[in-house]
């Protein structure tokens, strides 16, 4: 009789056992997953929000390098639109002065001195045969003088009244054409005011050598050629 009582005794411990053990391990692994899967969709979470304002500082910045570029560009055209505005109005300029008052052929005519021709060649020699012998003659090398006199002023003009002429009577092109008009103007203007600085035939005469070779670079493109 005890030994029936006491198996039945150990077969209830061991249902009461085995009913609270289930219960027990069930709430202790259920806290665990739960706090987990909070921890990842906190972690997963600052990740996203990181990344969204990292691709918000890159396109705030992307956003600021293009108007800087299109600033930049706008400036560039208006300033190079102003200066073609005023590069036009200069050449408008000294075009209807030098058409007033520099040679011109008498009648409306085609011009006879044309590239290739023996007259084309006769003004540009006769032109640059006048520049050598102005030097020379301010220079003082030829009819030399220990005062200023008539030889060694026609010297210092020989580039205005003999080379610019001879060169316009050309059929030349139109960068010619436009070099030659500033020179015209120019070289009055050099002529009259290094004087006043520094009295010299031949200062005066190198000054207007300077400018028409400068001028000739300037117009015809020779510095960009050689580059």
């Amino acid at each position: 009789m005890n030994a029936l009582l006491s198996s039945s005794t150990s077969l209830c411990n061991s249902h009461i056992l085995k009913l609270t053990s289930k219960p027990t391990s069930f709430r202790l692994s259920l806290p665990c997953n739960t706090n987990t899967t909070q921890y990842l969709g906190r972690d997963s979470l600052s990740l996203r929000i990181r990344a969204s304002n990292n691709a918000n500082e890159v396109d705030t910045q992307t956003a600021k390098e293009d108007q800087a570029t299109e600033t930049s560009n706008q400036v560039s055209s208006s300033s190079s639109a102003a200066a073609s505005a005023i590069d036009k109005d200069l050449k408008k300029v000294v075009q209807k002065t030098a058409a007033t008052f520099a040679p011109r052929a008498s009648t409306a005519t085609k011009n006879p001195a044309v590239p290739g021709t023996t007259l084309y060649t006769v003004f540009e020699v006769q032109g640059y045969v006048c520049m050598l012998l102005g030097g020379a003659l301010s220079f003082n090398l030829i009819f030399p003088s220990n005062d200023p006199d008539i030889w060694r002023l026609m010297g210092m003009w020989s580039i205005w009244m003999f080379t610019i002429p001879s060169l316009r009577a050309r059929d030349c092109s139109k960068n010619e054409k436009e070099a030659l008009n500033y020179l015209f103007l120019l070289v009055p203007l050099l002529n009259v005011t290094i004087p006043f600085f520094w009295k010299s035939f031949a200062l005066v005469w190198s000054a207007d050598t300077i400018a028409f070779f400068g001028m000739y670079a300037w117009k015809l493109g020779w510095l960009q050629k050689t580059e």
